[in-house]
Parts: C-alpha cells; structure tokens; sequence
C-alpha cells in the first residue's frame, strides 16, 4: 500500500518529515489523501497540477519580484500537495498563536504608553528606541479598543524532534492571508474529494472576524463606518494580495494619493467628492505612512495620518509603529515579558535568540559561530540570513567584524534544521520530491480582548538550492495548508454566516463609493481596451488585403499602407510604396512589438496596468477575459495567417471584456465613466481613420471602401442593409450620419451626451457641451452634398475633415475635463458639512 508514490520520496534523517515517522510509516493524518491520490494516474495527477497552474493564472495571482527574469508579475506558484496539520497539533497551535498575539499587543501598548517593561529592565532602551521600527511620534496614541494589534502572523518551523518553534513575528501590516484564500478556492476545485473526506476546517470565518472587529472598532459615531485597504500601490510585491482582499472584505483599495486630511480626520477622494473614512486596514510600512510626521520622503503615505490617528478620528490597522516588534533580538526577553504582562508562561517557544547588542550575547555568538544564523536585529534592514557553518575565509572574517562594529544591528539564532514536506514533481512519473518548508499562521483581534486563528494558514516550500531560506523573493513556492477536524463538522459548521457590517439595524445601499483614482483607472481601462480592439481590427483587415490575390487587393495598399503610416501604425521611413512580404512583417510587428508606440502588445500593456488597478471592481470572468491577453500576442510570430490567429483572439477577448461590462458591472459611477472612456476612445479613433481617409484622391476612396468598413467593423451591416458592393455615400452615411450604427460618429455623439448627463445628474459639477457642439454641426450637414461630381464636394469635404479634426481635439478636452472635475476632486459634498 501507497508504494507507487512514496517509493520515490526520499526520506530524511535529520529533519522531522511532516508526512512519515521515523520509522518510515506514514503518519495517520496522511492517509486518507495518499489513498485517493494513489488512485489517480499519472497523467490524471498531471491534469490536476496543471488545472491549478491554470487557475492561478486565468486569477491573475501574482507575487511581483523586482528585476525577476520572468517579469514584474510573477504567477503565484502552488503545489498541488497540501501541507496537512493534525488536529491535535493545531489544537495547540492555535491557542499558543492567540497567546503570543495578545502578548504583542500587550508589549505595544506599554511600549507605547506606560514604557513600564523598560523601568523595569525587563527590555533594553537601546533594542526599543536604537531602531527605525520605534516611532516616537506615535507615542501616546490610543487606539480604539485599546487594540494595538489587529492582524497578527507568525512563522513557525518545525525541528528535528518535531517541536514547533518561533522563527519571527508579523506585525506590521501582515502578508498572507488573501493567497492563503486564494489557494483554498484554487485547491477546492483541484482536490475537492479530499477536501471533503478529511473534514479539513474552512479559513472563511478569520475575514468575517476582520471585517465585523474593524466595523465594530472604527470610530464612526452611530454612521456605516467607511473602511478601506491601504496599498502601496501596483508595484508592491503582494498588490495582487491587496486587490483581492479588497474585493473579498468590500473595502475600497486605495493608496495615498487616494486620501487626504481635513481638519483632523481622513477622507477618501471619490467621484462625489470627499467622504470621511473611520479605518484602515493598511498593507503599508509604519514610517511610509505619514510624510508629515514619519518619514519625510515618502511619497506613498497621507500628511496628517498620525495626528488623526492620535486624536482617535481614524483606525489605523495595525497601528502606526508596530513594526517594532518585528525584530528578531525580542524573542530572547519575551518569555519573561509574558510572565510579566500576562502572569502565564509563553506557550510556544522562539528559535534560541541572541541580541549581540549585548557583550555576553556577543561574545556567544563568535564562539559558537558555526553553530548560529545570523540575521538582522531590525526589520528595516535588507539582509539575507547568514549561516555560521558556511562562511569561511575572507567573508567569516568580514562577518566577524561586522558584527563587533555594529553589534546592536545583529541578532544570532540557532540553527534549526526546518521539516520537509512532500511536493510533487513535475517530472513524467508525477512523484514526490521533499522540500523544507515554514508555516505562517495567522490570527485577528475579535474586539473583546481576544484573537481567533484562521484554522489554516501559508506554507512557504524553500526552493532545491536554498534548503534553510524559504523566501518568495528566492524561487519559493506554497502550499495550502489543511487543519483537520477532530469530528466529522455538524451542518452549522460547514458554511459560515457572513457577518453583517451594521451599526443601527440593516443598512441598505444602492451605491458605491467608487475613488477618484479608481474612476480615473476605469475610464482609462474603456480607453484602451477600444484602442486594443480597434488596432487589432485594422491590422488584421489589413493583413487579410496583403493575403487576397485578387488585383483589386493588391492595388489599395499603397493607399491603406499610408493610411497605416499616418495612424502610427508602420514606421514613418516606411517605403510608400511597400513590398507585399515588407508590408506583411510590419503589420506582425505591429502586433507582438512592446516596444513600439502604437502596437497590439503594448496597448493591451496599458490595458492590463489600468485594469489592475481596479481589479477589486471586476467579476471574476471579467478578469479573466484580460488575463488571457497578454499572452495572445507575446509568442513571436512568423506568418501573416499566426498574425490573423493572435488578433482573432484578441479582438474576442476584447468583445467578451464589453460583454462582461454590460453585464455584469452595476451601473454605478465607476461603470459610467467606464462607458464614456470607451466612447471618446471610439470616437477619437472613428475621427482620425476618416480623417486620413478623406486625404485620399477619390477614386483612391472608392477603392478601399471595403477595407474602411471592415477596419471600422460594419461591413456585416452594410451588405445586410445594400446587398451591392459599397459606394460613397452608404459608406459615409452609415459611418458618419447614421446614429443607430454603433460603430458610427453620431452614435458616439449621442450616447456621450446621454453618458455626460447622466454622470452630471449623479455626481453634479459638470457640464460640458462638446458632443453636443459636435452633433450640432453633423446636423447641419447634408449627405447629398458630399456626391462625386457636385460642386458642393469639395468644401462639404473640407467641413467634414475639419469636424473629424473636431472630435480628436474634443476627445482630449473631455479627457481633461474630466480628470479636472472627478480624478483629483479637493472639495466634500455641502452636506457633509467640511
């Protein structure tokens, strides 16, 4: 039994193996999965493997790494093995994880306050006020509740005899918990009939605690408490994180520039103005989140944070300063502390810890060398841990004086060997490999004194190279971690009861309070995702002519080339009279080049960045549908028919992205101003192909009629309506004057009207009368004199390019009203009263 797969699994002698005992049995924990996987083939356990690779990507789960070979956004990476916890082991685990959370809260409030434990020897001054993790200007603050510490995480390792240790404390803004989700949805689908045979626990009820403690908490005086997610922004590492805890908990991602300080208490910027925000649950560096009072470079942070903080007008979580118990030299004097604080003995042991600060602790630390990990005493500082044992020569002799230069900088550990845990090999058998691994456990502050443990947690798994680092940033992947039920869950136990955020009785809402910055990334996402559409049309139409055989083909390129150059779309040194095989490559370029101003690749670039940004805002197959984009026209391209392949698909991609706005975004602020990016961009683009087309000699026009009215999509509705080959003025009508066509110039005319009406009726402030301006004078225009041979053509010709020149010029007034009005709005509404 269970040979195929272990068979392979090399055991190990000097670490504790989380899935075999000493004597190679497997553990009973175990079982009951190895059973079911050994039941599956190999090429089944590879389906699975990829189904969540899949997964991980249509999510867009990303860990961003800076300066990373495969890119900024780095896919997640998730091991189809879970890490599974007995729930003996987690019945310990979880009450010793509350305890040392309620002793760091504890520690925060004195060190904060009262300052007793350092009156009473019991920590050093220079470990307290000698870092940058102690904010003195924080000091004095009360948070609401007396609660300093409202998400806390620990990483724990496990030694060789299986004792579970401490290896460091998260209290600043603490990572984890949404991958920790976001694996448990990915494993739900991957492995649902183990999930459901082992009664594994649900980690759902740690963000209903979250979401109920910050509602309860924030200082909202009898209103529906506004809370948002404080995010550095995009470029983080775990904004992916960021992004879909905002949209699990319903709390309106924002970043710096997002809030602002007025008399004292904090506002969001939103598209109706400013609206007062009573907390923040911040994924934000303590000293980055005030420039006024903490760190004065820091552009990420809101001046006068702390100073609201301070008058107890806002909830900062965790609050400001809590970092400081991040450092690793606190581990050696809180045993002691908890004595002290709680008058109960700490119940989970820390790695044996030495502040060097110390000349005892100093002194044992280059005695014992090789048997210590140095690491730095201070969260603020970049440094890898340091293996006594493996430094030699000039870098142990280095080492040495480093730490006798600076002691306080340094802390030493012992050198615990960490568990191994099974993964599963990518290799064509599909077996399994040991991987040493840490587990991140994390628990919330329930607002009454107390902290709950999510029943689960993040396993990080060390990569081949590194067997005592694990660390994302290195090439480490997950797990997710599994806590077995002790019994089979009654039925109450297995869906949680969602929490209502109320404060006075049901409240019911009918809209949202979408962020000038939000609105401003939605308006721009409407922008580009017609711009990818409508490029990838023209290049593909104009592909199809470079294919067709036919001499009536082949004699309009000269014309649709140029138009193309105009367009931006082949390089302007272009030959104007271009070979077949020299047009066909310019068009591929033009399709998969990043680098070029105006191609497929970088507009659908810039439509992923602006969706990013607001991904809290989109449906899951919304986001989807962008995910699959970038990797349609990142594969290098060889032939036209590859090129007409890659731009099919995305112009799909782009038809399922409308869809899914028209159908499953409510119709709220962000939604209109969506809708009226992607008519400007309509109407820019319509504006400037007929604006260059109408440069053409006529009979040049009359020629590339059918490329025009497939480049502009309404070649379809052309023949259904004439059934003959296109002329003039059908074309010009149907493209211009015919507003039932929405692909049409008076269609985007009236439906900007109409989206500009109701923005203004919704948020006020504006009134612009440009789309009406530019209906007025299409109006004023009779088809009929636009005929070949009348002798009103010219100039009805002229007034119609000026009109087209028109509509670029009032795009881009529009755009800029609108940023002027809505994206960087500095006043409240009167009836707030600021």
């Amino acid at each position: 039994m269970h040979q195929r797969l272990l068979e392979s699994y090399p055991a190990s002698s000097d670490r504790y193996d989380e899935m075999l005992s000493a004597d190679g049995r497997l553990r009973p924990h175990w079982r009951t999965l190895i059973d079911q996987l050994e039941n599956l083939s190999p090429e089944m356990l590879r389906r699975r493997a990829s189904e969540v690779r899949e997964a991980i990507a249509s999510d867009g789960v990303t860990y961003n790494v800076y300066a990373d070979p495969k890119g900024a956004n780095r896919p997640w990476e998730l091991d189809l093995l879970p890490h599974i916890v007995s729930a003996d082991d987690w019945q310990f685990l979880a009450k010793a994880v509350a305890q040392r959370a309620r002793l760091m809260n504890a520690v925060l409030a004195d060190l904060y306050g009262e300052q007793s434990l350092l009156s009473e020897g019991l920590l050093p001054p220079a470990l307290v006020f000698g870092q940058h993790g102690y904010l003195m200007p924080c000091h004095g603050i009360k948070p609401p509740g007396g609660v300093h510490l409202h998400a806390y995480a620990i990483d724990l390792a496990r030694s060789a005899d299986g004792t579970w240790w401490v290896v460091s404390d998260r209290t600043q803004g603490p990572s984890g918990t949404g991958y920790a989700l976001q694996n448990r949805q990915i494993m739900s689908r991957a492995m649902p009939e183990a999930l459901r045979d082992m009664h594994v626990q649900s980690p759902h009820g740690y963000f209903h605690t979250l979401r109920a403690m910050l509602t309860q908490l924030a200082p909202a005086n009898g209103e529906m408490p506004l809370i948002v997610l404080l995010t550095p922004g995009p470029y983080n590492e775990t904004y992916s994180e960021h992004a879909f805890l905002a949209h699990t908990l319903g709390f309106p991602l924002v970043e710096g520039v997002d809030l602002t300080v007025r008399g004292d208490q904090v506002f969001l910027k939103t598209l109706n103005g400013l609206r007062r925000v009573h907390a923040i649950l911040r994924r934000m560096d303590d000293d980055y989140c005030d420039p006024l009072e903490l760190r004065a470079d820091s552009a990420l942070g809101i001046p006068g944070l702390t100073q609201a903080a301070r008058l107890g007008n806002v909830l900062v979580a965790n609050s400001l300063g809590s970092g400081v118990l991040e450092s690793t030299a606190l581990h050696g004097f809180l045993p002691a502390i908890s004595e002290r604080l709680l008058g109960e003995p700490l119940a989970l042991p820390a790695v044996a810890s030495w502040w060097c600060g110390e000349k005892p602790a100093l002194d044992y630390t280059l005695e014992h060398l090789d048997d210590l990990v140095i690491v730095p005493a201070f969260s603020s500082m970049r440094m890898q841990p340091v293996f006594g044992h493996a430094v030699t020569g000039a870098a142990r002799r280095r080492l040495i004086e480093s730490l006798q230069l600076q002691p306080h900088a340094y802390a030493a550990q012992e050198w615990v060997r960490l568990s191994q845990a099974p993964v599963m090999s990518r290799s064509g058998d599909y077996g399994l490999m040991g991987r040493t691994i840490s587990l991140r456990v994390f628990a919330v502050a329930d607002g009454h004194g107390g902290y709950q443990v999510m029943p689960g947690g993040l396993t990080r798994v060390a990569s081949r190279q590194r067997r005592d680092v694990v660390s994302m940033q290195q090439g480490g992947t997950t797990k997710d971690v599994w806590v077995l039920r002790e019994n089979e869950p009654g039925p109450a136990e297995l869906m949680p009861d969602d929490v209502v955020d109320t404060v006075n009785g049901t409240q019911i809402r009918s809209t949202v309070d979408v962020s000038s910055h939000s609105g401003e990334n939605l308006f721009w996402m409407g922008r580009y995702s017609e711009r990818v559409k409508n490029l990838a049309r023209l290049l593909r139409t104009t592909l199809q002519y470079t294919m067709d055989g036919q001499s009536e083909s082949r004699g309009i390129l000269g014309s649709v080339s140029w138009i193309c150059s105009q367009l931006g779309v082949l390089m302007p040194k272009s030959d104007p009279r271009p070979t077949i095989t020299g047009l066909q490559q310019s068009l591929q370029a033009a399709v998969i080049d990043p680098s070029a101003p105006v191609s497929v690749a970088t507009q659908v670039r810039q439509l992923a960045h602006a969706a990013y940004q607001v991904r809290e805002h989109l449906s899951l197959d919304n986001w989807h549908a962008l995910t699959k984009m970038p990797a349609m026209v990142q594969e290098r391209i060889s032939t036209p028919t590859g090129a007409q392949h890659a731009l099919g698909n995305v112009i799909d991609a782009c038809s399922g992205l409308a869809g899914h706005a028209l159908d499953d975004m409510t119709r709220d602020a962000g939604w209109q101003f969506l809708m009226v990016g992607r008519h400007i961009e309509r109407m820019v683009n319509m504006a400037t192909l007929f604006d260059n087309f109408l440069r053409l000699p006529p009979a040049r026009q009359t020629a590339a009629l059918s490329w025009l009215l497939e480049s502009a999509s309404s070649i379809v509705t052309y023949r259904v309506r004439y059934r003959r080959t296109p002329e003039w003025l059908p074309v010009l009508h149907l493209l211009v004057f015919d507003a039932s066509n929405p692909h049409g110039m008076a269609y985007q005319f009236r439906m900007l009207q109409q989206y500009l009406a109701d923005i203004a009726q919704q948020l006020g402030l504006l009134s612009m009368t440009i789309p009406s301006h530019l209906a007025g004078q299409l109006e004023a225009m009779n088809l009929a004199d636009f005929a070949h041979g009348s002798p009103t053509m010219e100039e009805a010709n002229a007034r119609l390019a000026q009109l087209m020149r028109d509509a670029v010029g009032g795009g881009a007034m529009l755009s800029d009203d609108l940023s002027r009005h809505y994206f960087t709005p500095l006043t409240a509404p009167v009836s707030q009263g600021v």
